[in-house]
C-alpha cells in the first residue's frame, strides 16, 4: 500500500514514517511547504527531512517553492491566532497541493505529518483533509507519536524549529 506523506520537516517525519511502515505501508515523501518563511528556514527544514529519509531509503519529491502564491492563497487570514483560521487555510493550501500530487503519481492515498504535532489540532487537520479523496486522517499524535518524534529528532540530531513555519507563527 503506497501513501503520499506531506512532510513539514525531519523531525515530525521520524515518526510518522516509522509508524506508516510498521501498518504496512510504503511511503512517498512530499515536502510542499511554501508556507515556511523564511526560505532559509524553508531549506534548513528540507536538508533535515533529507537525513531522514536517507535512512529508509525513501523518495522525497520537494515542490516549488512559492510563499508569495501561499500568501496570496491566506490573505485576509494573517491577524488570526495560531490554529485560527489562517492555519485551515494553510491546511487547505498544503493538502490540496498533496492531493494533486498524489493524483499525478497515481497514488490513491495521502496524509500529513502535521497531526503529529502538540500544537496541531488533528481534528482541524481531518477536518480540512476530508474534502480531498484519498485523504487518510491518521493522527500520528497517538501512540506517543510526538513523544518519539521528539526522541528521534535528539538521537539523530536534527534540527527542531521552534515555530510553526509561516511569518505569523512566529510572534
Amino acid at each position: 500500500m503506497t501513501i503520499l506523506l506531506h512532510v513539514c520537516c525531519g523531525p515530525c517525519s521520524t515518526a510518522s514514517i516509522e509508524r506508516l511502515i510498521d501498518e504496512g505501508w510504503q511511503p512517498v515523501l512530499y515536502f510542499a511547504n511554501s508556507n515556511i518563511y523564511p526560505q532559509t528556514e524553508h531549506a534548513l527544514r528540507y536538508e533535515q527531512l533529507l537525513k531522514v529519509a536517507s535512512l529508509h531509503g525513501l523518495t522525497v519529491i520537494e515542490e516549488e517553492y512559492d510563499h508569495d502564491r501561499w500568501l496570496n492563497f491566506i490573505a485576509g487570514y494573517e491577524s488570526e491566532s495560531e490554529g485560527g483560521g489562517r492555519c485551515s487555510r494553510c491546511f487547505a493550501y498544503n493538502l490540496a497541493q498533496a492531493s494533486a500530487k498524489a493524483r499525478q503519481l497515481g497514488i490513491e492515498h495521502f496524509t500529513t505529518t502535521l497531526s503529529v504535532s502538540r500544537f496541531k489540532k488533528s481534528s482541524q487537520i481531518f477536518e480540512v483533509g476530508s474534502e480531498f479523496a484519498g485523504f487518510e486522517p491518521i493522527d500520528f499524535k497517538k501512540k506517543g507519536g510526538f513523544e518519539r518524534s521528539t526522541q528521534r529528532s535528539k538521537e539523530l540530531g536534527l534540527y527542531r524549529q521552534h515555530y510553526c513555519g509561516c511569518e505569523f507563527s512566529m510572534r
